[in-house]
C-alpha cells in the first residue's frame, strides 16, 4: 500500500473517530436535557469513508448509556455493516432519506422533545422574536403531513423534499428534526431549536409577543446561524461529557 493510501486511510480513521465521538456526546447531551422518550430519537452521522452510509444509535438503549462502541454503521439498504446491535427502521428512512438529499449533511438529528412536540401541534413557523431564535428565521420548515411512524421510504422522501436546503424541519404532531455540516451542528441547532419552542409558546402564552423587523431577524440570522458558534457551543456541553463521564469513549 502507498504512502498516500495510508495516509487517506489514516484521515478517513481520525475523522471516523471525532463523528462518532461527537455522536456518542450528543446523545448524552441529549439526555441531559430530558430529550430521550422510551426507544425514540436518533441522532445520524455521515462515515467520511463510505458517503451512502452513516452511524446511528442501537434501538431500545437509553441516551444516557450510549458508548462509542454502541453505535451502528447503516448502509444504504438499511443492513447493519458494523455493531451487534438491531436498529430502528423508523430511524432509517427518515435520515437515510435526508442524507441522500442532502450530500451537504453530515449529521440529522431527531427527537421527541416535550416542547418541539407541543409547538409542533400548532403547525406554524417559529415566529423571529427571540434573537437565536433566528438561527432559524427562513431556514426552516413545517412539515404537515401525518401519517403514523414513518415506517416507508415514501414517507422519509416527502420530509427530505420539504426540508430543501433548510436547516431545521416542524414535523406536525411529530417533533423536530435538524440538519448540520458536522454533528456538533446538528445537536446545536437542535438543542436551539428546542429551546426557541420553549420560549415562543411562554411568550404566546403571556401575551402578545412583539415580531422582530425584517431587518433586526436577518441581522439576527446571520448572526446565530453561524456554524462555528454552533460547533463551539456545543463543544462546551460535549467537554462536560467527556470529563464527568469518561466511558462514553469507550
Amino acid at each position: 500500500m502507498c504512502l498516500w493510501t495510508d495516509l487517506r486511510l489514516a484521515s478517513f480513521e481520525a475523522e471516523r473517530l471525532h463523528r462518532k465521538r461527537q455522536l456518542a456526546a450528543t446523545f448524552r447531551v441529549f439526555a441531559r436535557y430530558g430529550y430521550d422518550e422510551g426507544i425514540a430519537g436518533h441522532v445520524t452521522a455521515r462515515d467520511p469513508e463510505f458517503p451512502n452510509r452513516f452511524w446511528v444509535n442501537p434501538y431500545a438503549v437509553h441516551f444516557s448509556r450510549i458508548k462509542v462502541s454502541d453505535l451502528l454503521l447503516i448502509d444504504e439498504q438499511g443492513r447493519v455493516i458494523e455493531g451487534a446491535r438491531r436498529t430502528n427502521k423508523a430511524a432509517f428512512w427518515i435520515h437515510s432519506s435526508v442524507h441522500e438529499a442532502r450530500p451537504d449533511v453530515v449529521a440529522v438529528a431527531h427527537a421527541h422533545t416535550i416542547h418541539g412536540r407541543a409547538f409542533a401541534s400548532l403547525s406554524k413557523p417559529l415566529a423571529p422574536i427571540i434573537q437565536e431564535s433566528c438561527a432559524f428565521y427562513d431556514d426552516h420548515v413545517v412539515f404537515d403531513e401525518y401519517k403514523g411512524l414513518v415506517l416507508e421510504r415514501t414517507e422519509g422522501e416527502a420530509i427530505a423534499a420539504r426540508l430543501g436546503a433548510r436547516r431545521a424541519a416542524i414535523l406536525r404532531h411529530h417533533g423536530l428534526l435538524t440538519v448540520g455540516r458536522s454533528v456538533e451542528e446538528a445537536a446545536w441547532w437542535f438543542i436551539s431549536m428546542d429551546r426557541a419552542c420553549q420560549m415562543q409558546l411562554l411568550a404566546d402564552a403571556a401575551g402578545k409577543p412583539r415580531l422582530m423587523s425584517t431587518e433586526e431577524a436577518t441581522l439576527a440570522h446571520r448572526q446565530f446561524s453561524n456554524a462555528n458558534m454552533a460547533r463551539h457551543n456545543f463543544g462546551l456541553l460535549a467537554d462536560l461529557v467527556f470529563e464527568q463521564e469518561p466511558d462514553v469513549l469507550d
